[in-house]
């Protein structure tokens, strides 16, 4: 037996369709900035000659034990660079490197994944090699990344969540202005088992992003 599909009442006007939060072509239409940031670190865009700082991340233990990143050859990771710069074009991701004012290769990634422009929102991931740990560099990062989200893009809200386990990204998070709301229970399979995710977030409305 079917069931006869719903109509509105009569005389009824439906609802109209809500505007984008952010409307499309923002960053499919302009480059990827470059970010200022306090020190010797800026922010910029993976280039294929940064590919050996991404090997040597997947190899990294403390970045492969809280990712579940594959270890690619270097050819790999510079075609996974190449999709991180489609991905902008797309506008489905930003992912920067944390790399020397000066020049040099990379000793960080921050990025917003999970983007969703019409409902105005994107999640913050973040990592570093040992030779930017410990600079504070990932707080400012993050801080920084957040500013251009909401003022330069126009996101509504953005959120960080990381396993329980892993008190040095909740200090990141919480450094940049980004409140814990809560647990998620079992939410991510690592290779230990199951970790319960904290959840942080920031609005746009939450005033200006710490320094």
């Amino acid at each position: 037996m079917q069931t006869p599909a719903a109509t509105a009442p009569a005389g009824t006007v439906p609802a109209p369709a809500l505007p984008p939060v952010v409307p499309p072509g923002r960053m499919a239409g302009r480059p990827q900035p470059v970010l200022d940031l306090p020190g010797p670190f800026h922010l910029r865009p993976w280039t294929p000659y940064d590919a050996p700082a991404l090997v040597e991340s997947c190899h990294d233990p403390e970045i492969r034990h809280w990712n579940r990143t594959p270890v690619p050859t270097p050819a790999g990771a510079e075609e996974r660079i190449a999709r991180w710069q489609e991905r902008w074009h797309a506008e489905a991701a930003a992912v920067w490197a944390v790399a020397p004012s000066g020049g040099g290769l990379p000793v960080g990634l921050i990025g917003v994944a999970d983007l969703d422009l019409p409902g105005g929102s994107g999640e913050i991931l973040y990592w570093l090699l040992p030779a930017g740990r410990g600079t504070g560099v990932m707080a400012g990062a993050t801080a920084r990344v957040s500013s251009w989200a909401f003022d330069g893009l126009g996101l509504h809200r953005l959120r960080i969540t990381h396993s329980v386990a892993n008190p040095a990204s909740c200090r990141v998070a919480e450094k940049a202005g980004f409140p814990l709301e809560g647990t998620m229970r079992g939410a991510l399979l690592h290779a230990d088992g199951w970790h319960d995710e904290h959840l942080h977030a920031r609005l746009s409305t939450d005033g200006p992003v710490p320094a």
